[in-house]
């Protein structure tokens, strides 16, 4: 018998509804848009599971609702065997710690007047990590997994290319020592060569350090490229879920045929490699 596979996060029946009203506001009671829809889904220890959705599907929302961001109105979300969606004060600190988010625009999660080195440091001493009272050791470890030079400590984020500053990013989110990884459209502002080198980086991450990821993006191409398995949001609900390979070759709901048809994308178990993809500058020739 093949044992069950150990789970990092799961999310159960998670529903989210917001107030909304029309062009004339007086005197017409709000109506309810409900964004997530009784959403379930797993995320295993040491992979990385792709949400795709065309924008306004609500998978931001939904991302969100899994750190609390946004408190969501009924379901259930477990890191390892503890309920998120229940945990408040010291706990929710220290969960927060586990957990930790990635946002599409690096540049407003980083604060301006902080170098790289004190940005980390900081997130470091919050979350009383091992090793960061030897700041400059600290900080030259985190560097070294994202893959950027000693230098950059001392930059600040307005000195840094984007895809620098997405990298940073990524580093101070592992500096309070996560086991999940939530990146919501983390390279989808970044031009072709660029994000593949982040995301031969997110599976250096997964594969190194046995992170676990939730990975999520309309660039079907993006999840082809890194995804172990695949669910597919439509409207607030989750209308297909497999694996990666089976999702592209296979699909069986009419709204995952009709993103890959919108989305080219690569042989869905190949690595990129960045040094065989096009420049910035033949991409915008």
């Amino acid at each position: 018998m093949t044992e069950a596979p150990d789970v990092a996060l799961s999310v159960d029946s998670l529903t989210k509804d917001f107030k909304t009203r029309g062009p004339a506001t007086r005197g017409v009671a709000p109506t309810m848009h409900r964004a997530v829809d009784s959403v379930s889904l797993t995320l295993v220890k040491g992979e990385i599971l792709g949400l795709a959705g065309a924008s306004g599907s609500g998978k931001t929302t939904l991302a969100r609702c899994i750190v609390r961001l946004i408190e969501p109105d009924t379901g259930h979300v477990k890191l390892g065997g503890t309920d998120v969606t229940q945990a408040r004060g010291k706990q929710l600190r220290m969960l927060r710690r586990r957990i930790q988010m990635i946002f599409q625009d690096p540049y407003a999660s980083l604060n301006p007047r902080l170098t790289v080195a004190s940005a980390l440091t900081e997130v470091g001493r919050v979350h009383r990590r091992p090793g960061s009272e030897d700041s400059e050791a600290f900080v030259r470890n985190l560097l070294q997994q994202v893959h950027l030079a000693s230098g950059t400590a001392s930059r600040r984020p307005n000195e840094l290319s984007g895809g620098q500053r997405q990298r940073v990013a990524i580093a101070r989110a592992l500096a309070a020592g996560p086991e999940v990884l939530i990146a919501d459209e983390a390279v989808s502002a970044l031009d072709v060569s660029i994000q593949a080198q982040l995301l031969n980086l997110f599976l250096d991450l997964r594969d190194e350090i046995g992170l676990s990821i939730l990975f999520v993006t309309h660039q079907l191409a993006v999840l082809a490229a890194v995804a172990d398995r695949i669910a597919i949001m439509q409207d607030g609900r989750i209308v297909e879920s497999a694996d990666s390979t089976s999702i592209f070759r296979n699909p069986q709901h009419a709204y995952t045929r009709a993103l890959i048809d919108a989305h080219p994308h690569a042989n869905p178990r190949l690595r990129f490699d960045a040094r065989e993809l096009p420049t910035s500058a033949e991409v915008n020739a």
